[in-house]
């Protein structure tokens, strides 16, 4: 049998300029949605780092530039270093607080009991609600005759009644409470949708070899669960930082500046001092710890998901 030692021709087919432009050519049809962006998100956002160094007030078409004056005045303002550490702390708190709730909601409702639909939906309802909403009805709840105390006084419980939202030392844990009541629900289906993910073939193995619950769930569901837990941590962190509508509808940022967030500084700083230069220093200052915080959780979860699986 003879064997043909002769070349063969490359399977490679050469690109000719018109293949080229073919394969081009879906590119040009992304132009309009680019300038669409740029319009909308990215020549605003440019001029408005701008404005962080004038001392624009919002009104007057005449301003000029200052520098980095607004940023060096926010760096000695007390109320701004306030502000920030009552964000950081409102971030930090939810996103433990909500997803420790919301994890241990979503093992209970993937349970085989019978009521497990209903609570899936009576537990996720609060999220649907508008937060201002939400805001506004807590606000009722937590006054000082409102139905909260109204209750610890029908049950003989007179000495607990508070004035929980005029109360400095408690107004931010009640921003708090009311975020992780409307939220926790959120987490929950987004930590379902994991759980349900995962083959029960694998809880039947872990039963026969006489894993326990609590070692069943740390060494099997915990690492399979990466993607959800790193999807919730990431919400939550970011929209804590982010946090504006209910602290307003709830507090105003008070009692004095107890609630302040850098969220409603920038509102008080732009619409009632008319300091917008100020505000939008702010506003990139929040922009930057919003960026520096969501990539290095990003960074570490993404790590940590690699090395779960």
């Amino acid at each position: 049998m003879t064997i043909d030692t002769r070349a063969r021709p490359s399977a490679t087919v050469a690109t000719t300029p018109r293949s080229r432009r073919r394969t081009a050519a879906p590119w040009w049809f992304l132009i309009p949605a680019l300038l669409l962006f740029a319009f909308v998100v990215l020549v605003p956002s440019a001029r408005g780092v701008y404005y962080a160094f004038t001392n624009w007030d919002g009104l007057d078409p005449h301003f000029s530039l200052v520098g980095l004056r607004n940023f060096a005045d926010l760096a000695g303002d007390p109320t701004a270093r306030q502000a920030v550490w009552h964000t950081i702390l409102i971030a930090v708190a939810i996103t433990i607080i909500q997803n420790g709730i919301g994890l241990l909601l979503a093992l209970g409702v993937n349970s085989m009991i019978k009521t497990r639909n209903f609570l899936r939906v009576l537990l996720f309802a609060p999220a649907v609600v508008t937060p201002i909403v939400t805001a506004y009805l807590w606000r009722n709840l937590l006054s000082p005759d409102g139905a909260i105390n109204s209750l610890l006084g029908a049950v003989g419980l007179k000495s607990w009644q508070q004035d929980w939202l005029g109360n400095p030392h408690l107004a931010l844990w009640m921003i708090v409470l009311v975020i992780v009541w409307q939220f926790a629900g959120y987490s929950m289906v987004i930590f379902l949708a994991g759980l349900q993910s995962i083959p029960r073939e694998i809880y039947e193995a872990a039963a026969i070899d006489g894993t326990g619950s609590v070692r069943r769930f740390w060494s099997i569901v915990r690492p399979l669960l990466a993607p959800a837990i790193t999807i919730n941590l990431m919400l939550s962190i970011i929209g804590g930082i982010k946090l504006f509508d209910q602290v307003y509808a709830l507090t105003g940022g008070g009692p004095g500046h107890a609630t302040d967030t850098i969220s409603t500084l920038i509102y008080k700083n732009a619409f009632t001092l008319g300091e917008f230069g100020y505000s939008i220093a702010m506003a990139v200052v929040l922009t930057v710890i919003v960026a520096l915080a969501s990539g290095a959780q990003y960074a570490a979860l993404s790590r940590n998901e690699r090395a779960a699986s």
